[in-house]
């Protein structure tokens, strides 16, 4: 509702209780809003102003709630959650839904020479290595070697499962062949994003408890805000590469596509792109931002130092990051 500004809002969480799947759906429709691509690096500064501004307890004369909270999703959906950076654009959420329609659609498209297969999943990793790395957890830098590393690896991983299966698939009925990038894709995830936050994984993210207050770094918190991560990516890509392939499987029989065969890659991008706008917030919702595990999960040296700073913390919190 629209009023007055209060003092006591907290912009550090979201607008929406976190616990259940359609406040954490409707959070991501605001983070993931392709719109806020488009904003000006002037309104990204202003919402920046804002929103560090009403943390420091200062506020603009006049400011609505409404538009804190507008404010403060601006925010976030270009500046980074523990570094407080502004991300790279094609790294953003906000980014994810014309980027990944632009790709998948063309990876669906182009699927049927070698050539064409090698050049989209390329393209795809490279920009999958862009996001893993500007929505990393933690504020740990991550090295110029480490990055070529995850990078080459992944799109390795992508290249030769893609082949693979284009290779085995021309034994089956066409419609087969068009899960092949999706299968690619998949395997790609895996490699990819633990490979893009290997130092997550060696030194550990920020734990935090319930008001907080940091208490060391977890390389088990890191392991399971992976294995979120790329669950939620896996299921991101699945409706936008397992539904168009379907319908278009179908449409190409129809005397239409015979006739209008370039029609093929704007329709496919176009399914695609509807398929995205909603599976990316839904399934960056499937789980909290603010990921949770029990002390006892943790290390033991930090369980230890843990319950000598606060023997009643049974909880700490992270971010998993996107």
């Amino acid at each position: 509702m629209s009023g007055e500004l209060s003092l006591g809002i907290n912009i550090k969480e979201p607008r929406w209780d976190q616990g259940t799947f359609m406040g954490r759906a409707k959070h991501f429709f605001m983070v993931t809003d392709p719109r806020n691509v488009l904003l000006s690096s002037e309104t990204l500064e202003e919402a920046r102003v804002i929103v560090e501004n009403y943390r420091a307890g200062i506020m603009k004369p006049g400011l609505t709630e409404d538009e804190l909270w507008r404010a403060k999703y601006i925010y976030d959906s270009a500046f980074h959650p523990d570094t407080g950076e502004k991300m790279f654009v094609i790294g953003r959420m906000s980014a994810q839904v014309p980027m990944n329609m632009s790709i998948t659609g063309c990876m669906l498209t182009f699927y049927r020479t070698t050539p064409a297969v090698v050049f989209w999943q390329w393209v795809n990793q490279s920009f999958n290595a862009v996001v893993n790395y500007t929505n990393r957890s933690g504020d740990a830098p991550i090295t110029v070697n480490q990055l070529g590393a995850a990078y080459i690896s992944a799109t390795t991983g992508a290249v030769v499962t893609a082949l693979g299966l284009k290779a085995l698939a021309t034994h089956l009925p066409p419609i087969v062949s068009r899960f092949v990038p999706f299968a690619a894709v998949a395997a790609a995830n895996c490699i990819n994003i633990p490979f893009m936050r290997q130092r997550e994984l060696k030194y550990g993210i920020p734990v935090t408890d319930e008001n907080g207050n940091r208490l060391g770094e977890s390389a088990s918190a890191a392991k399971q805000a992976i294995v979120q991560v790329v669950v939620s990516r896996i299921g991101m890509a699945m409706p936008a590469m397992a539904i168009p392939p379907v319908i278009m499987n179908a449409l190409e029989k129809r005397a239409f596509m015979k006739r209008f065969p370039f029609l093929n890659a704007p329709v496919q991008v176009g399914l695609v792109g509807l398929c995205l706008v909603f599976a990316t917030p839904l399934c960056c919702a499937l789980f909290p931002q603010k990921s949770s595990m029990s002390v006892n999960g943790l290390e033991a040296d930090l369980q230890e130092r843990i319950r000598q700073i606060n023997p009643h913390t049974t909880t700490v919190y992270f971010n998993k990051g996107l």
